[in-house]
């Protein structure tokens, strides 16, 4: 009788993004703009401005910038930052940390300032092993600069460890790293022209913690869940 197979590893930490893959941002953004077709356009704006910029320029800056190029008074930024920790959770995200976190190490890479990425990181009730924001790594995401500087900090290599987008855009650095990558599209955004597929597209985190404890088993090409 051959022995019963063991059950393939759990990554040694899963890295996420944090404003789009774990929190609700875009009802916040639709919200200080007046509307979600405003809230959209601000966002994209800023998502075009951030992962073009490169080298750091301040992030509330940035989202001033975006706003105004789509017409937004600047009322719009201060409103966001206002109501920066009215951040809500996505559904399921408390309960998949919760889970993980006595599996693997947990860390964000977000690109953010400091300041409001420490806050927004802190809604989550888990204990973050690294929280890397752009501002810290001195680059935007999707520079394989902050990820490497989470994955240097946890002192865990490329192959063992897993990263949860938000974005497609993030999988330009995930494929340059050599992450495996779960893209969490909530809101259903279309892959960015020359964006590398993921392993794994989703439109919850559901299927992320099962995906996870297969994580040493052989990977397969971007099934959607």
């Amino acid at each position: 009788m051959n022995p019963p197979t063991a059950p393939a590893a759990y990554p040694k930490a899963v890295l996420f993004d944090l404003l789009t893959a774990l929190l609700d941002s875009w009802t916040l953004w639709n919200r200080a703009a007046g509307s979600d077709e405003a809230g959209r356009a601000w966002r994209a704006e800023y998502l075009r401005l951030t992962y073009g910029c490169g080298r750091y320029v301040a992030y509330e800056q940035l989202v001033r910038q975006a706003a105004a190029r789509c017409g937004l008074s600047e009322s719009v930024a201060h409103a966001l930052e206002a109501n920066w920790l009215q951040l809500t959770p996505w559904s399921g995200a408390v309960e998949v940390l919760r889970q993980l976190q006595s599996h693997c190490k947990l860390a964000i890479v977000t690109n953010c300032s400091i300041r409001l990425g420490r806050q927004a990181a802190a809604i989550f009730p888990v204990k973050w092993d690294v929280v890397v924001t752009a501002e810290e790594a001195g680059t935007y995401k999707p520079s394989p600069i902050p990820y490497r500087l989470a994955l240097d900090t946890l002192g865990v290599a490329p192959p063992e460890a897993a990263f949860v987008a938000g974005s497609s855009y993030d999988m330009f650095g995930t494929a340059a790293v050599g992450l495996r990558t779960y893209w969490h599209n909530r809101v259903g955004l279309p892959l960015a022209e020359g964006a590398p597929p993921p392993e794994i597209e989703a439109p919850t985190l559901d299927a992320l913690v099962p995906w996870c404890s297969r994580f040493g088993a052989p990977a397969h090409s971007n099934p959607s869940v």
